[in-house]
Formats: structure tokens, C-alpha cells, sequence
């Protein structure tokens, strides 16, 4: 008989802190008592999870991982639920939906019972005013585990030793502000997080920082593995399914995968390879938007060049960014990102790029700054036109901007820098008449440089260039 292919066991992706000893196989050996058995990378995770300094105390307080769906991420959290039980640890098991905390509770306390512990006796499951929990019975234990569904303020005004966040990629920032203390006072807390990779209906962000803090910082206490394709790929490969799906050969096969496979190759991607976008599936421009305008080589601008000035003073991080646009000789506009810097630095080197002899326009927004931009411009004596724009002109900018966009009128070389802005952006409500603003969706990233942007387009877009005239005698 053939020996069945098994998938990848260790994860694509995995920073963990250094550590010479480790708990984890006592809540392996727990699990595996009842009638299911651990497989051997979910033992592999759960030792790293649990691993321990000379103290007894969590070498990882906080613990993340991404699996593809259907590949026993949760079994994880079940082994930790009952070891907590039974070590005299007060554990929350939170989750999006109801019904995966409902489940989990009936699993946990099935599980317990198939290990030969006895409820009522050893351990009582119950429900009451819409929460499920285990109390564990056996010598004056006040160990117990809660399931809940997360809300804005579930948890407050608890106490737990392990806070457990299943379907994490649902994890809001308003969650994680009423759940994340409830671990403080314990003398040895740990946090868990386990779910996929967010998709375009995700609604939670901190799983998303939680992974980008690990990856580029390392942080210290902190664990996170993943199962991924590192770029959006061929989702009908079996080998990446191999490479990104460690239950594959057991509770996976690929029949099962193959029938759910669709032409979303996107969500397939997400769903079933793990892929981590580096883009923002709610963005109101999307990276498909985005790229269909990009150029691979600069376009021809004629001899006489009219060039039109974005500038944005933003608020909240007190940095200033231009842009500009200009027309093509195939009358489209090309749009270039030229800076965002602090505000501190002065407007010299704005003006610097204002005195260029094409310059016709530089429309200047942001309150407090507008007035003394201007006046630099004056003194400089520049050619260059300051443009005020009024509060109500600010969304028939971004309007035009995106009409033009969407339009194919508008092309870029693909700037990282605006890239990121561009794909990365949400509408704010500006007024009451349906005009919009932009903002961010990533967390603390600044949108200066599309705003910017936008407004060099559209008075780039609304130039009426006066006609040459000759007089003759």
C-alpha cells in the first residue's frame, strides 16, 4: 500500500523566541488521552505555545498563527482549554460567531468526559444567561474556562490567566480595548490568536498588526507561525497545497480541495493558501484599479509642459505632501508623487519645485499653512499660481480624481509610496451632500500623498488653456 502523501508539518513562516524547555507535550498528552490524536505539527505548535524560562513562566505571552481553513487550527485552543483546566488556570475562549464558541464548548466538555472525567463529579458544563462555561470541580479548584462571542465590552471587569481569541481575523480594535486586560493581574498570562488571513469581508485589524509587529520587529515575548504563499499564485497547484496545508493527507484531501476551488482566485489564495495581501481588499481603489493605469515607461509630455501642484498639510501627522499632473501628448494626465515630508522641515524645498518655469498651479490645502505657503510663493516671486480651494471644492477634487481614474484617463509609473495610499484608502463623509475625503485603512499611515495627488489632477483635469493668438497688420 502507498504511503499517503502528507502535508508540510512545519509552518512557511515562523518566529518564536529561544527556549530549552517546554510544557506543551502534558496538553498534547491530555488530548490525545480522548479519542482524538494530535497531529504532529499541531504537537509541533503547541510546544512552542507552551515553552517555559527557569521561572515556569510563558516564554511567548502572546502567541498568533494563520492556517488555511479546514485544517484543525482550533484543535490547538482545545488542547490548551482543557490543560488549563486541569492546571488551575482561569482561561476566556472568545470567538466571532456564536456558534464556533458554542461548538467549542461542546467539544471541550465532550472531550473531557472521553478522557474518563466525570461531570457533576470532576467538572460541571453549563449554560446561564446567554454564557457558556466549565468549572473544574476535583480539589477546590477555581480553574475555569468561559466561552464567549466578542463584543466592545465583553470581559470587562474580569480576571483570566489565558485570553484566547479564535477567528481572529474578525478581531476589532474596539475588542481588543475591553478584552486585552482582562490577562493583567494573572502572574503568568498568555494571549492566543489563531485564524486565516483576512479577506475582503474581514472586519478586524488587529491580527493583521499583530502579524506585521512580529515580522518586521521581532517582538520580544511574542510567537507567530503561518502556512502561506509569500505572492498571489495558481491556487489549482497541488504542490502549494502541500506547502501551505499541514492537514492535507488526514482530515484534508485534495478531492475536497479541488471541489471548492472557484475562479476567485483572490479568495482562493486567501482561503486556501494563506495568502497575506500586501493591499487592502476594502480599499475604495483597488489594486486592480490601480495597476490597469500604470506605466512601464515614462509618457511623451510635449515641448511646453503645463504642470499643476497638489499640496496637503495633513492634520494628524503633521507631515506635507506634493504632487503634480500633466497632461500627455495622447491627452491623458500623468500623476507623480514627489514628497511627503515633515512639516517642520519649511516650504523651500515646495517652492523649489514651484519655481520650475512649467509650473501653473499649485492648489494648497490644509489650515494653518495654506496662507503661509502662499506667501512663500510671493516672496519667491514664483510664476507658479497659489489655488485656495474652498471647503466644498476638496470633494469635487477627489470626485474628479476617481471619475478620471476609473476612466483610464489617468496614468502613473507606480510609485510604491502612492501605491500604498492608493490601495489602502476608504471614503470619509464630507457634508451632508455625499462628498467624500480620504483616509486610511491601514492603522497610523498617512493619506497626504493621495490627497495631494488628487487635487494636482483635478486642476490638471480643468485646465482650458488659453489659445495662442497671432496678430498680424
Amino acid at each position: 500500500m502507498d504511503e499517503v502523501r502528507l502535508g508540510k508539518q512545519t509552518p512557511t513562516i515562523c518566529i518564536r523566541q529561544p527556549y530549552s524547555e517546554s510544557i506543551g507535550t502534558e496538553a498534547v498528552d491530555l488530548y490525545n488521552r480522548s479519542d482524538r490524536t494530535a497531529q504532529d505539527w499541531q504537537a509541533l505548535m503547541v510546544e512552542d505555545i507552551m515553552a517555559v524560562d527557569d521561572d515556569g513562566l510563558w516564554i511567548h505571552m502572546k502567541c498568533g498563527w494563520s492556517i488555511p481553513r479546514r485544517n484543525g487550527k482550533s484543535e490547538i485552543l482545545i488542547m490548551r482549554v482543557l490543560w488549563d483546566l486541569l492546571h488551575e488556570r482561569r482561561c476566556l475562549y472568545t470567538a466571532h460567531r456564536e456558534s464556533t464558541s458554542a461548538s467549542t464548548w461542546e467539544k471541550v466538555s465532550k472531550l473531557l468526559k472521553k478522557i474518563g472525567y466525570k461531570e457533576d463529579e470532576d467538572f460541571k458544563s453549563y449554560k446561564s444567561a446567554g454564557r457558556l462555561s466549565i468549572e473544574w470541580l476535583k480539589d477546590g479548584s477555581e480553574a475555569v474556562a468561559n466561552f464567549r462571542t466578542r463584543s466592545g465590552k465583553g470581559g470587562l471587569g474580569e480576571g483570566y490567566d489565558t485570553l484566547i481569541i479564535d477567528e481572529a481575523q474578525e478581531y476589532t480594535s474596539d475588542q481588543e480595548s475591553a478584552l486585552k486586560y482582562v490577562v493583567t493581574d494573572s502572574p503568568n498570562p498568555q494571549t492566543l490568536m489563531c485564524g486565516t488571513p483576512p479577506t475582503a469581508v474581514s472586519s478586524g485589524d488587529v491580527f493583521l498588526r499583530f502579524r506585521k509587529s512580529v515580522l518586521t520587529a521581532g517582538r520580544e515575548s511574542s510567537f507567530w507561525a503561518e502556512w502561506s504563499v509569500p505572492d498571489l499564485t495558481d491556487a489549482h497547484d497541488p504542490e502549494l497545497w502541500y506547502e501551505t496545508n499541514p492537514s492535507l493527507g488526514t482530515i484534508l484531501t485534495e478531492r475536497k480541495i479541488r471541489d471548492e476551488l472557484g475562479d476567485d482566485q483572490v479568495d482562493d489564495n486567501i482561503q486556501r493558501l494563506g495568502l497575506w495581501l500586501k493591499y487592502s481588499q476594502k480599499s475604495a481603489i483597488t489594486q486592480k484599479d490601480w495597476e490597469h493605469c500604470a506605466l512601464h515607461t515614462p509618457p511623451e509630455l510635449g515641448d511646453t509642459p503645463r504642470l499643476f501642484f497638489g499640496v496637503k498639510y495633513a492634520k494628524q501627522s503633521g507631515n506635507v505632501s506634493l504632487a503634480v499632473a500633466v497632461k500627455t501628448d495622447d491627452d491623458q494626465i500623468f500623476l507623480e508623487a514627489i514628497d511627503c515630508r515633515p512639516v517642520r522641515d519649511g516650504n523651500e524645498w515646495i517652492i523649489a519645485y514651484l519655481r520650475n518655469p512649467h509650473a501653473v498651479t499649485a492648489v494648497i490645502d490644509g489650515a494653518g499653512n495654506q496662507s503661509i505657503l502662499e506667501s512663500d510663493m510671493n516672496d519667491a516671486e514664483t510664476e507658479c499660481t497659489a489655488l485656495l480651494p474652498r471647503v466644498q471644492q476638496i470633494p469635487e477634487a477627489n470626485a474628479l480624481f476617481e471619475k478620471q481614474l476609473f476612466a483610464g484617463k489617468l496614468c502613473h509609473m507606480d510609485q510604491p509610496a502612492l501605491r500604498q495610499a492608493a490601495v489602502n484608502c476608504e471614503h470619509r463623509a464630507i457634508g451632508s451632500n455625499g462628498g467624500f475625503g480620504y483616509t486610511s485603512v491601514l492603522k497610523g499611515a498617512d493619506i497626504s500623498l493621495l490627497e495631494a495627488a488628487a487635487l494636482a489632477v483635478w486642476q490638471c483635469a480643468n485646465d482650458r488653456e488659453e489659445p495662442e493668438y497671432t496678430v498680424e497688420y
